[in-house]
């Protein structure tokens, strides 16, 4: 199947001397070309602050009009979030479709949203940034019935106001009628993390910058410990690639389990509207018991990546979980992996060995309460034996005249639970 074309855009970004400014501005054109447009011109401007008005100066908007009406492209992108009469202003002058990168972000969420949870999120971001732009398309509406002629301007403005303020109630009801349904999928949700923790089972969430590699870990550790039923979970080498948490069952050899979910990847400047209505996606990373951020180790930007990470992660609440980081994708570097210096690792997620260090790494984070003694279970307790077997990890078994002997490794409550066939040396 062929890739729908491409449509051409002109970026433009505004240098107030921030560090981080080259960067964006890379960052701008890998999310154009993940909303399947490609860049055909890039423009900067350096100003100590946006003009009021219209963002960017005088001289370099006018610019951007004659770029425009030489080159035939209609939309550009700015590297920043606009104001409605920003926008407005930008589009009078430059007769060309402006989206800021809010709306670029907001429009490549909308077109990646699979899941009922993800497209409701999305709606309720897109809902709450058109709300406060009402007076931008009814003004272009105003406009436009006044061009059109036939009549007195004055009742067009009045039609016009009532128009915005009808689409103001309707949006809001939208709004409501969202949010209920959020709220009835979030109380589902919190309840299967609630059966989850009934189950004893420790939870590690992959956090970090989209396409960081957070998707080719799980993978590859779902292929060697997941269960063979469970799928794999979607990979492709573009900025959010997939919008929905995966949580998936882990079993190693030694029988210890842990719940192992891929969260929505982070980007720098990622609009607010999207962190609130992903909250409860992002609430697995809140309940769970160790953080992975997987960082691209082959970017040179790395270290801003890392900082938008841990920047949205305190946005939304996550302040207090242990953090394993992971630096991927050394296989694309020239430095020697796996390695690893206390909490931080640097590996690739389709090198075996670097799954393993990980795996160590992961196990003495989120096992370290387990416990290691001695039971004896008569014969006729069977299930109990079949149960350690299964869920522990049996050091040793012997058979005596009493019942089963077992040396166990096991968690603290299963611990308490059979502590009554514990027998000491």
């Amino acid at each position: 199947m062929e890739e729908a074309p491409r449509t051409p855009v002109i970026t433009i970004g505004l240098n107030a001397g921030q560090a981080t400014f080259n960067y964006s501005m890379t960052e701008l054109k890998n999310l154009v070309e993940a909303n399947n447009m490609t860049v055909v011109e890039e423009i900067q401007q350096s100003l100590a602050k946006p003009q009021p008005g219209t963002y960017f100066g005088t001289g370099k908007v006018e610019e951007l009009a004659t770029i425009v009406a030489d080159d035939g492209v209609d939309i550009i992108v700015v590297n920043d979030e606009l104001t409605p009469s920003q926008i407005r202003n930008l589009e009078n002058v430059t007769k060309a479709r402006i989206i800021d990168r809010t709306g670029l972000i907001l429009e490549i969420f909308a077109n990646r949203a699979q899941s009922r949870e993800a497209k409701l999120q999305v709606q309720l971001a897109m809902l709450q940034y058109q709300l406060p732009r009402l007076h931008t398309s009814a003004s272009q509406r105003l406009d436009q019935q006044t061009g059109s002629g036939g009549g007195g301007g004055f009742t067009n403005r009045g039609a016009g106001e009532s128009q915005t303020e009808m689409s103001r109630r309707t949006i809001q009801r939208s709004i409501n009628h969202v949010n209920h349904e959020l709220k009835e999928i979030n109380q589902a949700a919190a309840t299967q993390r609630q059966q989850r923790e009934r189950n004893q089972l420790p939870s590690v969430a992959l956090v970090g910058y989209t396409n960081a590699g957070k998707s080719t870990l799980m993978n590859a550790l779902v292929r060697q410990f997941g269960k063979s039923e469970e799928k794999q979970v979607f990979v492709k080498n573009m900025l959010f690639a997939t919008l929905d948490t995966s949580v998936r069952q882990l079993t190693f050899p030694d029988q210890k389990k842990m719940l192992l979910s891929d969260t929505v990847g982070f980007v720098s400047q990622l609009p607010t509207q999207l962190v609130q209505a992903f909250r409860s996606t992002l609430a697995e990373a809140a309940s769970a018991d160790l953080l992975i951020q997987v960082v691209d180790y082959a970017d040179p930007n790395r270290e801003a990546m890392m900082a938008t990470t841990e920047q949205t992660l305190h946005e939304i609440g996550v302040n207090d979980v242990p953090m394993i980081t992971v630096f991927n994708k050394a296989d694309l570097t020239e430095a020697d992996y796996p390695s690893r210096a206390g909490d931080q690792l640097i590996l690739s997620a389709q090198d075996d060995s670097s799954i393993a260090m990980l795996v160590d790494a992961m196990k003495e984070k989120v096992f370290h309460n387990y416990v290691t003694a001695n039971f004896l279970v008569p014969f006729a307790d069977g299930e109990v034996v079949a149960y350690l077997n299964d869920n522990a990890h049996v050091l040793s078994t012997d058979y005596a005249a009493e019942g089963t002997a077992l040396k166990v490794e096991l968690q603290q409550a299963d611990f308490d639970r059979f502590k009554k066939y514990i027998v000491t040396d």
